[in-house]
C-alpha cells in the first residue's frame, strides 16, 4: 500500500471567464501548446545497501539531498532489483524485462575477463532507443557494464551522449591525485574491482562517446558535473538522463576534505562515508540543476541501489536485512528506491507493496506517454498516485545460478542449490530468521509451481558466472 506522512491542502483557483462584444469578428483563442513531455533522470548507486540512507536508517553517514527526495516523493520499502549483482540489474533495469529472458544472468568479468561478445542483446530495446524515436535526448554518464565490443557500447543502444566507463568498476582518484586506497578483504559475493592494471593499459578508460579522456577530476564529482551540463544543455527538450555512478562500490577511495569530515570514524568505514557523502553531493548537485532550469516539476527523478551492500568488503549495511550483495536473501536484493514526480506523485509518501526495477521502465514510457509492450514490468503511476489501489504485482522472481526465490505477498521462498526450500513472512520476518516451510507446506507447493511456471519462459545463462 502507499502510505501518505505529510498531508496537503489542496489550493483553490478561481476562474473568470471575459467576453469581448464589438463589431469585429470573434476569433476563436488559440490552441494552447501541447504539454512538454516529463524528463526523465535515473540515479542509480552502486553496492548501496539499504540501511545507510538517512530516510532508510542511517545514522553515521549524512545524506540531505536524497532524504529530500524521499520527503518530495515516495519512499519505497519493499524496492528489488532482479538480481543481486550489477550487470544483470542493469540489463533488466533498462529494458524492462527479466534478464533471465535473453540469458545475461550473470556478470562479465573485467576487461581482461570479459567474453569477447558479452553484452546486452540487439533484439531487447533499452529506454533510450524507445525513447530516442519520441523526440527525447538521451544522455548517460557512469558505469555501462553491459557490453565492451562494437555494437554493444552506450552511443550504439540509443546514447546520444556518454560519458563514463565501460567495465564493473573503476577507480575514483585523478590523474594528479595521490590518496591511498583502503585495503580491500577478498570477498567472493563481490564483483571484480577496478584494476590499476587495466586502467593503465587502456582496457577500463573514461571514454566521452568512444573518445579517451585524461579525467582531473575525483570521479563521483566529475560525473555529477557531466550530468549537470546534459541537464543544462537538453532542458528547453524532453530529455532521459541516466546516471549510474560507481560509488558506492570499491575500491574505497574518498577526497581528503570528505574524509576530514568523518574523523569520528576509522578505517574502511571512514572513507565508505566519505564516498556515500559525495555521492549525496552529486545527486544534489543534479536536482538542483533542475530546479535553476525550471524543470522540477516537469521531470520524473528515480533514484536506486543496483544491489545489495557487500558489507564485508566496504561495511555498506543492508539494516535489518538479511544477506549481501550477490544472495538473494533480502539483503542483496532489496535496495533503496525513491520517486519523484511534483504533481503526480504524492509528496512524502511510503511504498510498502514490492515494486522492482523491471516496473521503471514501464513507469517511464507510460510517463512519456508511449507504450510499454512485451515488458515484465508494470506502470507505477497509476498506484503511487493513488488511482489504484492494489499492489501493482503479485509476485516477484530470482534465479542467480543455484540461488533461486520467489515472493508472494507477504511469503517469501528461497532455494539455495539442492538444500530444501524455506518459506518466510516478511511481514512478520524482514530478516528472515524464521523458516515456515515445515509449518506451510501448501504455500511452499504453491509458490514452487509459480517460480517454475516463471522460469520456463527463460532461458539458459548465455555466459558463465565470473
Amino acid at each position: 500500500m502507499v502510505r501518505p506522512t505529510r498531508v496537503f491542502l489542496p489550493f483553490l483557483f478561481a476562474c473568470s471567464l471575459v467576453v469581448a462584444l464589438g463589431h469585429a469578428q470573434q476569433q476563436a483563442p488559440p490552441a494552447a501548446p501541447a504539454a512538454k513531455p516529463p524528463n526523465v533522470v535515473l540515479l542509480v548507486a552502486d553496492d548501496l545497501g539499504y540501511g545507510e540512507l538517512g530516510c532508510y536508517g542511517g545514522k553515521d553517514v549524512p545524506t540531505p539531498h536524497l532524504d529530500a527526495l524521499a520527503r518530495d516523493g515516495v519512499r519505497a520499502t519493499s524496492g528489488y532489483v532482479t538480481c543481486p549483482v550489477c550487470a544483470p540489474t542493469r540489463a533488466a533495469l533498462l529494458t524492462g524485462r527479466y534478464q533471465q529472458r535473453f540469458g545475461l544472468e550473470f556478470n562479465p568479468g573485467n576487461a581482461r575477463l570479459a567474453p569477447a561478445d558479452y553484452g546486452l542483446p540487439k533484439d531487447q530495446p533499452t529506454l533510450a532507443e524507445r525513447l530516442l524515436p519520441a523526440g527525447y535526448a538521451t544522455g548517460m554518464v557512469g558505469k555501462w557494464h553491459l557490453g565492451y565490443r562494437e555494437g554493444a557500447r552506450p552511443t550504439e543502444r540509443g546514447f546520444q551522449e556518454f560519458f563514463g566507463f565501460l567495465a564493473g568498476a573503476h577507480g575514483y582518484r585523478p590523474l594528479d591525485a595521490n590518496a591511498p586506497a583502503e585495503p580491500k578483504p577478498a570477498d567472493p559475493a563481490a564483483d571484480p574491482v577496478a584494476d590499476p592494471a587495466d586502467e593503465t593499459a587502456g582496457l577500463n578508460p573514461i571514454l566521452r562517446g568512444t573518445t579517451m579522456v585524461a579525467e582531473k577530476q575525483w570521479l563521483t564529482a566529475a560525473l555529477a558535473r557531466e550530468a549537470v551540463g546534459f541537464a543544462g544543455r537538453h532542458h528547453k527538450e524532453p530529455f532521459f538522463l541516466y546516471v549510474p555512478f560507481n560509488a558506492v562500490h570499491a575500491p574505497l577511495q574518498a577526497p581528503p576534505a570528505q574524509r576530514e569530515q568523518f574523523a569520528e570514524l576509522q578505517g574502511k568505514r571512514r572513507t565508505f562515508a566519505a564516498m556515500l557523502r559525495g555521492l549525496d553531493d552529486a545527486v544534489g548537485a543534479i536536482l538542483a540543476e533542475l530546479d535553476q532550469k525550471g524543470q522540477r516539476e516537469n521531470t520524473l527523478v528515480v533514484f536506486l541501489s543496483d544491489n545489495g551492500g557487500p558489507t564485508r568488503s566496504t561495511t555498506s549495511s543492508n539494516g535489518p536485512l538479511r544477506g549481501f550483495k550477490g544472495q538473494v536473501w533480502e539483503g542483496g536484493v532489496r535496495v533503496p528506491m525513491l520517486l519523484r514526480w511534483p504533481g503526480r506523485i504524492p509528496a512524502g509518501t511510503v511504498c510498502d507493496a514490492p515494486i522492482a526495477t523491471i516496473d521503471l521502465a514501464a513507469t517511464v514510457l507510460a510517463a512519456g506517454g508511449l507504450k510499454a509492450e512485451g515488458l515484465d514490468g508494470r506502470d507505477l503511476l497509476p498506484f503511487l498516485g493513488g488511482a489504484r489501489k492494489e499492489p501493482p504485482r503479485s509476485e516477484l522472481c530470482w534465479r542467480f545460478g543455484e540461488q533461486r526465490a520467489i515472493r508472494q505477498g507477504k511469503w517469501k521462498l528461497v532455494t539455495i542449490g539442492d538444500a530444501k526450500p524455506q518459506l518466510f513472512d516478511l511481514e512478520r520476518d524482514v530478516g528472515e530468521s524464521k523458516d515456515l516451510a515445515a509449518d506451510e507446506p501448501e504455500v511452499v507447493a504453491k509458490l514452487r509451481a509459480a517460480w517454475q511456471v516463471w522460469d520456463e519462459q527463460n532461458q539458459p545463462a548465455r555466459w558463465a558466472r565470473r
